[in-house]
């Protein structure tokens, strides 16, 4: 009778080794954006320039109309006063116009001056400029509270950030989706890029106005060129922390099969998304927390 020898036994398989921490995990959400506030600059030489020639144009014009209106009222009472009544009509709209730019500017300024309070003001002094810009609002009143008890002018960014900037971001974030399909439809059927360009960037425009108007800002048309220039400054950063869904977006919308079964589309969702993408950076430069 033979005897069958057996396998020697196999070495015992190496386990995973698992080093466990005590310490909490750290977060993978991105940081948030940080927008320092804007140091006080001079005027541009191009600037004083212009206010230059719009004073003499317009000082000029003051006395050529009042030579005229004095002129008037030899021929005819009734005709001076005629000419007195257009004229003051006509230069009252043009001082208003000025005064909304000036208007305009001034609630960028406050916007700036509150981001400087909130990072490194006296606390008393930080509470209140957070409870006046937080009172009038959406979502502010309920917010006056816990700014109250806010311990430090951390707290009172952090109340901030969660109360009434949250909620203006949410209506912000649903403005430009808005836009965005409006973007998406009128780029489809565009039958030019130039035409295409011309459209994204008309309401590029005025999403940025819409979104400022939300904050609480009314911006001309000097306030609304800088809050543009301050747009695309706080856009990269916003872009950044969106980099992961903007890079699926572009890589879907650019794929040769896709952009050859939906032709136009995909250009016209890559117009959308950055649409999407201007509100959330137009919502990060009117917020004095982000």
């Amino acid at each position: 009778m033979s005897t069958t020898e057996l396998p020697p036994p196999r070495p015992p398989l190496p386990r995973p080794r698992i080093e466990a921490e005590l310490l909490p995990a750290p977060r993978l959400a991105p940081t948030p954006l940080v927008l320092a506030a804007t140091p006080p600059q001079g005027m541009a030489p191009l600037t004083v320039a212009g206010l230059g020639v719009a004073g003499l144009v317009l000082g000029l014009s003051l006395l050529q109309a009042g030579n005229f209106v004095v002129a008037q009222f030899d021929r005819a009472a009734w005709l001076g006063w005629l000419t007195l009544g257009v004229a003051g009509l006509g230069f009252g709209a043009i001082f208003w116009g000025i005064w909304r730019e000036l208007a305009g500017l001034r609630a960028l300024a406050h916007v700036d001056a509150l981001r400087a309070t909130l990072a490194g003001a006296e606390l008393a002094v930080a509470r209140e400029a957070a409870r006046a810009w937080a009172a009038p609002r959406e979502g502010g009143a309920e917010a006056l509270a816990a700014l109250d008890a806010a311990p430090d002018t951390e707290a009172l960014s952090a109340v901030l950030r969660a109360g009434p900037v949250a909620t203006l971001a949410a209506r912000a974030e649903a403005l430009g989706r808005q836009a965005a399909i409006e973007a998406f439809a009128a780029t489809a059927i565009s039958p030019s890029p130039a035409l295409d360009a011309a459209i994204v960037g008309w309401r590029g425009v005025r999403l940025v106005r819409q979104v400022a108007a939300l904050y609480g800002l009314r911006p001309g048309l000097l306030g609304t060129a800088r809050l543009v220039r301050r747009t695309l400054g706080a856009a990269a950063a916003v872009a950044a922390t969106d980099m992961a869904s903007e890079a699926v977006a572009r890589a879907l919308l650019t794929h040769p099969v896709l952009r050859h079964v939906g032709g136009e589309v995909a250009g016209a969702g890559m117009a959308a998304r950055r649409i999407i993408l201007l509100s959330r950076a137009a919502a990060t430069a009117c917020a004095p927390v982000t």
